[in-house]
C-alpha cells in the first residue's frame, strides 16, 4: 500500500493522535523512528499501520503487513518532531489491571507529574534502576503524548504504569508497604537508607513537591546529601540517583 498525498483521509485521522483527546477516545498513539516502533513490536504492543518512507521499507520487514510506503511531507504532517523521521507507526496504548500491584516489590509513584521529557526519562529510569512498576497518581500529564514517548526511548511497554486519582485507593493497594516520601528536609540520608520491601518510593511534582496528604501517608522518608550550594536537582535527576541506591 502506498499513500503520497497529506490530504488522504487515513493521514488526517492519524494526525488526530497528536492531541491528547483523540488519544484517548481511540485509545491508539504515536510512534515515531524506527527504535521505537521496533521495540513496541518486540515488547508485544499491537501497531495499526507503520508509515515508511521508500528507502527505509525493508527495515520494516518484521511487519511488512501493516507497512504504508509514503513520503517525507506525509510523514512531515505526521509527525510532532521539527524534522521528519524515516518512519511514524499507530499503536494500541497498553492497559493495566490496577491489581497487578499485589505482586510487586519496587514501585515509583509521581504525583502531579507536568513536564513530558521528564516523565519519559523517569520510565527510562524506571526500567534500569529494576522497579516493578510506576503510579501516577492526580494530574499527571499523558504518558502517551508523542513528546513522553520518545524521552521514554522504547521504554514505556516495559513495566506496567498505573495510574490511582484518589487517597483511598493508594491505601488499598499499598498496605503493607514502606511508604518512603522523598523530602529535602528528611533526616535519612540516601547514602545510608535501607528501604524494607515491599516499598513505594514518592515523588511529588516538579513545582510543589509531594502533597500534604502524601507526606501524611508516608512511614518514612528520604533526601539526597547535596552541596549546600545547590538546592534542588531536576526531577528526573533526583529519581534516577534515589533509585539507583535504593533498588539496585
Amino acid at each position: 500500500m502506498e499513500i503520497t498525498s497529506v490530504n488522504n483521509n487515513l493521514v488526517k485521522e492519524i494526525v488526530k493522535l497528536q492531541q491528547k483527546k483523540y488519544r484517548s477516545q481511540s485509545g491508539k498513539f504515536l510512534l515515531e523512528g524506527y527504535k521505537a516502533i521496533k521495540e513496541a513490536f518486540e515488547c508485544g504492543i499491537e501497531l495499526e499501520n507503520i508509515f515508511v518512507e521508500k528507502n527505509k521499507i525493508n527495515d520494516y520487514n518484521f511487519a511488512k503487513n501493516i507497512v504504508i510506503e509514503t513520503t517525507e511531507p506525509v510523514l512531515k504532517k505526521l509527525s510532532t518532531t521539527e524534522s521528519a523521521p524515516s518512519a511514524v507507526a499507530v499503536g494500541f496504548q497498553k492497559k493495566y489491571d490496577k491489581n497487578i500491584l499485589k505482586n510487586v516489590k519496587k514501585v515509583v509513584l509521581l504525583e502531579d507529574i507536568k513536564d513530558l521529557g521528564n516523565l519519559g526519562t523517569i520510565i527510562r529510569s524506571s526500567v534500569a534502576f529494576g522497579a516493578d512498576a510506576i503510579v501516577l497518581y492526580g494530574e499527571s500529564v499523558d504518558i502517551y503524548n508523542p513528546k513522553c514517548v520518545r524521552a521514554s526511548v522504547g521504554n514505556l511497554w516495559k513495566l506496567p504504569i498505573i495510574h490511582i486519582d484518589n487517597l483511598e485507593d493508594l491505601k488499598k493497594f499499598f498496605e503493607g508497604f514502606e511508604k518512603i516520601a522523598t523530602l529535602p528536609r528528611s533526616n535519612n540520608m540516601l547514602k545510608s537508607f535501607t528501604p524494607t520491601l515491599p516499598t513505594v518510593v514518592m515523588f511529588g511534582s516538579e513545582a510543589n513537591g509531594l502533597s500534604e496528604d502524601l507526606i501524611k501517608f508516608s512511614t518514612n522518608s528520604v533526601k539526597i546529601e547535596m552541596a549546600k550550594t545547590v538546592e534542588s536537582l531536576n526531577l528526573a535527576t533526583s529519581v534516577s540517583v534515589i533509585l539507583y541506591e535504593l533498588f539496585v
